[in-house]
């Protein structure tokens, strides 16, 4: 029997949701995108991408949300709010990853087939190719340093990181790091960088300034991807192949928590506004899941299109600014 209490609370909830808000989900295996009504938690439509859109990211502004269509070879401009099409930029070679620089002056792609970093210059609206960086073998995942002078860049195939300086366009050193290194994140003051192993079961902790790692923290089989928790001191990391989800103290660098009896393939993640759920995209299952961060449990999944990867709602908490999506 619902309480006047539970009511009151269930509306306060919903309430702080925008009525029109949606979970906007990249189906990277059907050339297609998913809309989710982020309140009702039921997919309200979906509409055509180009050929494997697998990352996204919000422009500086807050005014478009960017696809990348790696194999079309291009990005597509959305409203975030209810993801219809701004407009299409067409001749953007192979963009599998990208993000734009802490002083918004760069946009950066990785060339996943290509072997390549293209770097644009940026002036609010408009890309002008500035350099393409040869980058062997299978650039991925990238972050910035905040002063927006570098960008690092994990090389799959070869098991190497490394970080390249953007004023001048140029690589400035490699580091080997482990088996498929993928996600990154940078800790706060530019302390360290965490790199998912997904060849592995651990995060590998990169102390960048002397190009070293020092620590490995054991999460789980197929370590890939990063979401800030935004409570000052917590990081998720998915673990692909485990099919769960650590919580990385990134203060201590240590571990504190797993979240067990997903569905298969974790991989990106995006949280609420209110921090109490974090929505992840199931790769190998054709899901979407929300898990309630109180309980660690996962409360709802919801069924989208093949591979689901790259996920985002305006309505969401704040991302640590040198980590795209």
């Amino acid at each position: 029997m619902m309480t006047l209490a539970s009511v009151l609370a269930s509306s306060a909830a919903f309430a702080a949701i925008a009525p029109d808000s949606k979970v906007i989900v990249l189906d990277s295996g059907e050339a297609k995108l998913t809309l989710i009504d982020e309140a009702a938690r039921k997919v309200v439509g979906t509409q055509p991408t180009g050929k494997e859109p697998h990352h996204l990211m919000i422009t500086p502004d807050g005014s478009s949300l960017i696809v990348a269509d790696s194999v079309s070879n291009d990005l597509i401009f959305l409203d975030p709010h209810d993801g219809k099409v701004q407009r299409r930029l067409e001749g953007i070679e192979d963009p599998y990853q990208l993000g734009f620089s802490p002083d918004h002056k760069w946009f950066v792609t990785a060339g996943l087939r290509l072997d390549r970093i293209d770097i644009y210059k940026y002036d609010g609206h408009d890309l002008t190719l500035a350099k393409r960086v040869p980058l062997a073998k299978t650039p991925s995942h990238m972050t910035f340093s905040s002063d927006a002078r570098t960008v690092f860049v994990t090389l799959q195939d070869s098991g190497e990181l490394a970080a390249i300086d953007l004023p001048t366009q140029t690589v400035k050193w490699k580091m080997p790091v482990g088996n498929t290194p993928a996600g990154l994140w940078m800790t706060p003051g530019d302390k360290e960088l965490l790199v998912g192993m997904t060849g592995e079961d651990d995060v590998a902790v990169v102390d960048w300034h002397k190009q070293q790692v020092i620590k490995r923290i054991q999460t789980g089989k197929g370590a890939h991807n990063f979401r800030n928790l935004d409570d000052g001191k917590h990081v998720a990391v998915s673990n692909r192949v485990a099919s769960t989800i650590s919580i990385i103290d990134y203060t201590t660098l240590q571990k504190t928590a797993d979240i067990t009896g997903l569905l298969p393939g974790p991989d990106d993640m995006e949280l609420a506004a209110d921090r109490k759920t974090l929505w992840v995209g199931f790769r190998f299952a054709r899901h979407v899941g929300v898990i309630d961060l109180n309980t660690n449990k996962l409360v709802d999944t919801i069924a989208v299109g093949r591979s689901p990867h790259g996920i985002f709602f305006a309505n969401r908490a704040p991302v640590y600014a040198p980590n795209p999506d």
